[in-house]
């Protein structure tokens, strides 16, 4: 008798392998039997017509605080992601020393958009080093698995203190001392250190992130670390300013330790073919046998403009921004005023309001050809009739009043979308090229990150709705070949042997998914983070259960109540 059984549902078993129908058999949270008939189980699940894939494993998220009070870990396991990895872009809360912990909060605020006062009221601070980091993640009951790498920033500021905050370099000393600590979380369970050095993170009193100034000798010292213990991964995410000479490190990293190293991939509105220089470096890497990858994105990265979020087209305009601090639904009767309406569209954004934001929220401001209307389900690959400029243009008036209507009318929740990333050619065939190339890794969803203003934790599902059944504007992707990449490829690159897979022997992270009439929302805010916080969140129909080490934690949506996920350790699996 087996402890659960899913019977006849279509096995997609993330090997790329051709679908087929059969019986999935489960015990003591692992595959007993994948295809053919199975035994009877004290648990039968019907999925015929359904299918059956392994759990997602997200490595590009950032519920480094969430992941200290939150056992649910909502939206990514809304989506069905079964692991997930934090610790990304060289930001996180430890090591850290008392002290220093208001520098790393306004540090996340700054890079990920996690609100400060959130973060504040959430963390326990039950940890000062990386080990006592994990051993707090370790104590916490949870419903799916959770992973975490070293992040450089903490590190730094752990070390150097405010000269590391002033952009010093850091001395021989401080770089071996810094090695020595990555080593430590690494030999405790990290999965990797990450990195970065790019003008788009700054923390939220604007300054540049820590590592921002850091010297070659400072990321190959610390990166070391991972050829004396002989496991992890080396990420890290730049702005590539000379292509040159990055490359030249990271040739290096990856020859002297033999350890992947994968950095972030996108194209960039001003600069459409730096994707393809950046790839051309990633083959000329592998083709000498080194292990250099590209992390990507299955859709574009973009801003969600709505009066709830965190901006909107009018945002910089004085006479808006004098409404910010009214409750939101006194802000939405002011905004229905005529004479506001009036006053607002007769005005341009203030340069002392612009001057604080960053390019891609400047160009959000400005840039209506480039902003669309999200609606429901949800379009991120819009085609130029459903851009601002253009459905102004039809309605007879101006982009901003056409932009201005559409957020008030109604309740306010309606949301446009800015693509920041991976849209300069008006479509998704960056994204497909991109997908499709050897030398990379799918990531990037950043769940738990960007509160108010990216909300891209469905990203796996999308894989299912998007690319394998409903793309029109150009060529879908083999579901198959989908399912491998957000399963076992990112397993095997980052470690996990244990999962990504439906073999027996494997953990038992399963998903049964009603293909056809799966559908990812809009997003919509909710406010239930710490302290009243606010976050973006997405659901999503047509997942009928999700299994964690052979438990049904949701199903049809619902949380069961179980909690069977757990820390899972690099090396301990």
């Amino acid at each position: 008798m087996h402890d659960v059984v899913i019977r006849g549902g279509t096995i997609v078993d993330g090997t790329g392998a051709d679908r087929y129908t059969g019986d999935v058999a489960i015990d003591d949270g692992r595959l007993a039997q994948v295809g053919g008939k199975a035994g009877p189980g004290k648990r039968e699940v019907d999925a015929n017509g359904q299918l059956v894939l392994p759990g997602w494993v997200d490595v590009h998220t950032h519920y480094d605080g969430q992941a200290t009070w939150d056992p649910l870990l909502t939206p990514s396991s809304w989506h069905g992601t079964t692991t997930i990895m934090f610790g990304n872009c060289g930001v996180g809360f430890a090591p850290c020393k008392p002290q220093d912990r208001a520098r790393l909060i306004d540090l996340m605020e700054g890079v990920e958009d996690i609100p400060g006062i959130v973060l504040s009221e959430g963390l326990k601070w039950d940890w000062e080093s990386f080990p006592e980091f994990l051993d707090a993640l370790e104590r916490q009951p949870r419903a799916i698995d959770v992973a975490a790498q070293v992040p450089h920033h903490p590190i730094r500021v752990h070390v150097m203190g405010e000269r590391a905050l002033d952009h010093e370099p850091a001395s021989a000393d401080e770089i071996n001392t810094m090695s020595k600590i990555a080593e430590e979380g690494l030999r405790a369970g990290a999965f990797g250190f990450t990195t970065s050095r790019t003008e788009l993170h700054r923390t939220y009193s604007g300054d540049r992130v820590p590592a921002y100034f850091a010297q070659t000798e400072e990321f190959l010292g610390i990166g070391a670390a991972l050829g004396r213990v002989g496991r992890g991964a080396f990420g890290m995410l730049a702005d590539f300013d000379d292509e040159t000479a990055e490359f030249e490190w990271i040739r290096k990293q990856a020859r002297d330790q033999g350890r992947p190293i994968w950095f972030l991939l996108t194209d960039r509105l001003h600069d459409p073919k730096r994707w393809k220089r950046l790839m051309e470096g990633v083959r000329m890497a592998r083709e000498e046998g080194l292990p250099v990858a590209a992390q990507v994105a299955c859709r574009p990265v973009g801003l969600i403009l709505g009066l709830l979020t965190s901006m909107t087209p009018f945002s910089a305009r004085p006479a808006f921004a004098a409404l910010a601090k009214l409750d939101p639904a006194a802000r939405l009767a002011r905004l229905k005023d005529p004479a506001v309406r009036a006053a607002i569209l007769a005005e341009e954004s203030a340069p002392e309001l612009l001057e604080p934001l960053s390019p891609p929220h400047r160009y959000a401001m400005t840039r209506w050809d480039r902003l669309y209307v999200l609606g429901d389900p949800p379009d991120y690959e819009p085609g130029p009739e459903r851009s601002v400029e253009h459905m102004a243009a039809a309605a007879n008036c101006t982009p901003a009043a056409f932009a201005y209507d559409y957020l008030t009318e109604g309740d306010g929740q309606r949301t446009l979308f800015f693509p920041v990333t991976n849209y300069v050619t008006g479509d998704h065939e960056p994204i497909r090229a991109m997908l499709t190339e050897p030398g990379t890794v799918l990531g990037l969803s950043d769940g738990g990150a960007h509160c108010g203003i990216i909300c891209d934790a469905s990203m796996p599902t999308y894989l299912l709705t998007h690319w394998a059944r409903d793309r029109t504007r150009g060529e879908k992707l083999p579901l198959e070949w989908l399912v491998k990449r957000q399963t076992a490829d990112n397993a095997e690159f980052f470690g996990f042997p244990d999962r990504g897979q439906l073999a027996p022997g494997l953990r038992a992270d399963i998903n049964i998914v009603d293909h056809a009439n799966l559908r990812i929302k809009p997003p919509e805010l909710a406010y239930d983070l710490p302290a009243g916080g606010r976050r973006l969140i997405q659901k999503v129909d047509g997942y009928s259960m999700t299994l964690v080490a052979g438990e049904p934690v949701f199903e049809n949506g619902a949380h069961t109540g179980a909690l069977p996920g757990k820390l899972v350790r690099a090396g301990r699996i």
